[in-house]
């Protein structure tokens, strides 16, 4: 990967950036600030994220991405472009440039962060779908004729997919990912205790108390929030029982897309998948006890990707060394060279 490469994981709630030689060098909220009085942005990522909820009604905080997929393309064009030049504005050279989407992108929506990528700069743009990314940063050889499952767990979407010689076979993407698992904690809490909870208390519940296969009653953490019927404040103390019964059909739904994707997959290729295991990538990965459970249930291995959380962006820089190969035989790299 050159100097001058850069590559952009484009997700629901983050977005990372790498360039070549250095690595990831962003890794910041997909949030941008708005001035609807100047018709301008005024921010973009972490400087964005902080504006939430704090700011005049004239200035608005956006997520231009919502459940995987593109919400406002102006918005997610004014968001790549400031990315991009904030990380190439010492560049001699203009950069060539791969964008990560998510799968169920249109090709409007692809149009839409090409035009952006080009009007910062970029002197080419390719555009891989985060399936086959998250096999590349998980260090899988996606061109041999071996069947390969991944399912990757983001913030808007869970992409699975079935890759063998270079090559999609059957995938699937799913709208239950990281924001629909804290808001299941949220209504569940709500629920059950007539206490709401904020978003940032729920990703930390998930992240310390969840547990979809075996929920120990044992282990709790304090949560804080409002009194729904008092509308006072008031702390609670849950458990990963908790957790687990919010969260429980929202896997068994993830577990169910898996299956219905090997039930459409060649049987030459399930037998690969039942040898080499199903790879998890993605935020949602580290879902406590999620592995097992999807072992248990399909019947595959199934193992968690080294750094699962990084998995995308680094196969979007490893694709920079693939890219002749990619472009000569890749069905699902998709080219774009406007002049």
């Amino acid at each position: 990967m050159s100097s001058v490469d850069i590559g952009i994981d484009l997700g629901t709630a983050n977005t990372i950036i790498t360039i070549g030689g250095k690595g990831i060098v962003i890794n910041e909220p997909s949030v941008v600030a708005y001035d609807k009085k100047k018709k301008r942005v005024l921010a973009v990522g972490a400087d964005a994220y902080k504006m939430i909820g704090r700011t005049p009604e004239y200035i608005i905080a956006v997520k231009p991405l919502r459940d995987g997929v593109i919400s406002d393309n102006e918005t997610t064009e004014a968001m790549v472009a400031a990315f991009i030049k904030k990380v190439s504005s010492s560049m001699m050279l203009k950069p060539r440039i791969i964008l990560c989407v998510p799968s169920s992108v249109t090709d409007v929506e692809n149009r839409a962060v090409v035009e952006a990528a080009l009007s910062a700069g970029a002197r080419k743009v390719f555009i891989i779908k985060e399936p086959i990314a998250a096999l590349l940063g998980a260090g899988i050889d996606i061109s041999k004729a071996k069947g390969t499952m991944v399912v990757d767990i983001g913030g808007g979407t869970t992409d699975i997919a079935v890759a063998s010689f270079n090559g999609i076979v059957q995938d699937t993407s799913i709208k239950i990912a990281g924001n629909k698992f804290d808001d299941a904690i949220i209504k569940h809490i709500s629920a059950k205790y007539k206490i709401l909870i904020g978003e940032k208390t729920a990703e930390q519940a998930k992240m310390q108390l969840s547990n979809v296969y075996n929920p120990d009653a044992s282990r709790t953490m304090v949560v804080k929030g409002r009194n729904l019927i008092k509308g006072l404040p008031e702390s609670l103390e849950i458990s990963e029982a908790d957790t687990y019964d919010a969260l429980i059909d929202l896997v068994e739904e993830i577990t169910l897309g898996i299956r219905n994707v090997l039930e459409r997959t060649p049987p030459e290729l399930v037998g690969d998948i039942l040898a080499s295991g199903i790879i998890l990538t993605g935020g949602g990965a580290l879902l406590g006890g999620l592995d097992k459970y999807i072992q248990k249930h399909i019947g595959a291995p199934c193992y968690v990707a080294d750094n699962p959380l990084e998995c995308v962006a680094r196969g979007v820089e490893a694709a920079f060394d693939l890219s002749e190969d990619l472009m000569d035989g890749f069905e699902k790299i998709s080219i774009y060279r406007y002049k």
